[in-house]
Order: structure tokens, then sequence, then C-alpha cells
């Protein structure tokens, strides 16, 4: 009958395929022996390659950099002849041509990993931006804690974590508030109109060059800038650590040791003046006494 040849012809392909799994299984012994010979090569050179690199002044995402290359190129020697164990038929040309009529479809399905991993790459081999900058981007500000081929992860301040692609990072602008040992730091000063403004300038210069946190190398700068509605607004300009920490340790004293000098020289610091523009009006009706 037409249905016991269908079950003969299938019992035959299933008995010969069993045949050539057996006949496999040395191939995919030998083929998982190179496999891990393959994670105990790439073990001992990531090793071997720390040891070189720690004599030298890399940088750390440099040398992550390089433990991660080392790593990818002993894995993709090693599973390239695990594959060619288990496939006697396949040699390096025909693996590298099928990767080349495939590499089409894999770049169009695996486009943002590829482009988060470039940018990794140019992300860690690039001077600036370093594990423990504090760093703002797209609306992301803190600290860089780890750096990987895909990803970066930067821990904000008030201690969250964010995980940003690479991407992001490279194709936006960053900003690295900590790339110098000193920034500047800004801070507006009001004084009354009677103040003798060439008096209050010293005034304001004295003050902020005897806290400590301020860079005297770099100079106080003190410019009279705007009248205001009930003062004449001084800017005070001086140099600091980058860090948070310090930009917020410096900026408190800098104001204290400004109240107190000025309230010694007696310049009044004057309160602003209100307004009422976001009032109704106010209408007063006089009585007479006299009728309508």
């Amino acid at each position: 009958m037409p249905g016991m040849d269908y079950v003969a012809t299938l019992q035959a392909q299933l008995h010969a395929m069993a045949l050539g799994f057996v006949a496999q299984l040395p191939n995919l012994a030998f083929a998982l022996i190179a496999i891990l010979v393959t994670w105990i090569a790439a073990r001992f050179a990531v090793r071997i390659a720390d040891l070189l690199v720690a004599r030298t002044d890399l940088r750390p995402s440099l040398k992550e950099l390089l433990d991660t290359l080392v790593r990818v190129a002993i894995w993709t020697a090693g599973l390239l002849f695990a594959a060619m164990l288990v496939m006697p038929g396949l040699t390096p040309a025909s693996l590298l041509a099928g990767l080349g009529i495939g590499a089409v479809a894999i770049g169009f399905a695996f486009q943002d990993i590829f482009e988060n991993f470039l940018a990794g790459v140019l992300i860690m081999a690039r001077r600036k931006m370093q594990i423990g900058d504090l760093v703002e981007c797209e609306g992301i500000t803190g600290r860089v804690e780890h750096i990987t081929l895909r990803e970066t992860h930067v821990r904000a301040l008030s201690n969250e974590l964010t995980i940003v692609p690479n991407a992001v990072l490279f194709k936006n602008p960053v900003r690295i508030v900590t790339d110098e040992e000193r920034r500047r730091y800004e801070l507006v000063v009001g004084v009354s109109y009677d103040a003798d403004l060439d008096r209050t300038a010293e005034v304001l210069r004295r003050a902020v060059e005897k806290v400590a946190s301020v860079d005297q190398a770099r100079g106080v700068e003190i410019y009279a800038t705007t009248f205001g509605p009930s003062a004449i607004d001084f800017l005070v300009r001086w140099w600091a650590g980058s860090t948070p920490r310090a930009g917020f340790e410096s900026r408190d004293r800098v104001v204290r040791a400004v109240r107190r000098a000025l309230a010694d020289a007696r310049i009044e610091i004057p309160y602003p003046q209100m307004t009422h523009s976001f009032r109704e009006p106010v209408q007063v009706q006089v009585r007479t006494g006299e009728k309508d």
C-alpha cells in the first residue's frame, strides 16, 4: 500500500539520521573539548594581558577594551575550530563566504547592538570621559561607574543608577564636569545704591580671598554688572575643586564670608522690592454723606 511506503521511507530516514548522529558523536566530543580549551585559553590570555598592561600607564577603559578584544578573538577562533570539527566539510573560505552572505541581514537585525558596540569601542579608546568622571548628557547627570562595549553605567549623585546605551553618549554632547581638578564658580551679590562701589568691590575681594578652598593662583574676579530694582548687583567669580562636594562646600564658605564682611563694613544688602503686578488693583470709594 502507498501508506506503507511512506512509513518505510520515514523509518529509513530516521534510521539514517540516528546512524549519522552516532557517527558524529566523536566529532561532537572533540568540539566540546575545543570549546572547553577555548574557555581556559581565554581566561589565561586575559590574565596575561592584565599582567602586561599593569606595567604601563594605560587608562582603565583601555585596559578593559584590550581584555574584551583578546577574549573575543580567542572565542571567535575557538568556535570556528569547533564548527569545523562538527562539520568536516566546512572550510574557513566557505565559512567566510557564508558570513558575507548573511552579513547584510544580520546587520539590519542587530543594527542597534552593533552601533552601541562600536560606540563603546570608541568611547573606551578616547581620552575623555573616564571612569569616575561626573558627566551630564541628555538630562542624565552622574558619575561614570562602569563602561562596557554596549552600555555605560552612570551613578546619580542621589545614588540612582542609570544604564545608558553607548550610542547616546557618543552621538550627543557630553559635559564632563570633573575633566579638570578646578572649575569656576559664580555668585551674585546685591548691595544698596548708597554703597561706595569701589570700596564694596574691595571688601568682596578680600572676603573671598580669605576662604581656604578658593584657588588663590587663579585669582578672584569682582564685577559690578546690573542696576537692579533695589540693589546694584556684583558678580563674584572664583575657582575651587570641581567635584560636587567641593563646589557646595566652597560656595557655602564664600556666601558666609561675604555676608560677614559686608555686615562688618556696614554695607547694606537690601531686600528685593515687592511687586504687586499679580494683584488686582484695589479701588477705594470715599463716601461724602451726600445722596446720589
